[in-house]
């Protein structure tokens, strides 16, 4: 089910601006954004406030999943569900080819998703090593990829953490990797892609530095 159009514009924009004040949120972008391109946008994940960020400064609804705790609360539930997520069970986490299959089928209903590669926070905040499923998402439905990096989460709200600090946070969009159908088809495509990936958001990171 997607998140009401109305509820979601006001959700987001209340976002927008209490980032914008408490956090000093700032966002670039590296390239502008395709209207008629959908992406999957691949972020590196530091705190449980990161969804919120990409969802309040991306133009487009973003879809993703979310582990079913965050649900528990009234208010983030209420939040994180108006910005587009969807709940995930923790067995139904557990598994690699389920999540994947989600992905694939929020993508094929026309949505931009949001995906955090790493596979879980970060525990120190620093850029963990990028599992593949991005890649098969990425190669199966043929789709570009967004690379994004969120400076100053893991400080504003770092894991355990009830509340927020008003650490400035700043947003980097990357610009899209796109590749051939060749590099899709491939049996090394997948590695290409990851190195790529990896590549873009580890230069993310080093210029938000």
């Amino acid at each position: 089910m997607k998140p009401n159009p109305v509820f979601y514009w006001v959700v987001r924009h209340l976002f927008w601006l209490i980032l914008k004040v408490y956090n000093r949120c700032s966002v670039r972008w590296l390239a502008p954004l395709d209207p008629n391109e959908r992406v999957i946008v691949a972020c590196n994940h530091a705190s449980n406030l990161d969804p919120i960020v990409v969802g309040s400064f991306f133009p487009r609804r973003l879809r993703y999943f979310a582990k079913e705790e965050l649900f528990r609360s009234w208010f983030l539930g209420t939040s994180i569900r108006a910005l587009g997520a969807v709940p995930v069970s923790r067995a139904d986490n557990a598994s690699a080819a389920g999540a994947l299959k989600g992905f694939m089928k929020l993508y094929r209903e026309g949505s931009d998703i949001l995906i955090f590669p790493e596979g879980g926070r970060s525990t120190d905040g620093r850029l963990q090593p990028l599992e593949a499923g991005v890649a098969l998402i990425a190669a199966h439905e043929r789709a570009p990829i967004l690379p994004a990096f969120i400076k100053g989460s893991f400080d504003a709200m770092p894991p355990g953490l009830p509340f927020v600090r008003p650490s400035k946070i700043a947003v980097t969009f990357g610009r899209p990797l796109r590749f051939s159908d060749a590099v899709y088809q491939s049996k090394g495509g997948r590695d290409v892609i990851m190195g790529e990936l990896t590549a873009a958001m580890r230069a993310l990171e080093s210029a938000s530095s």
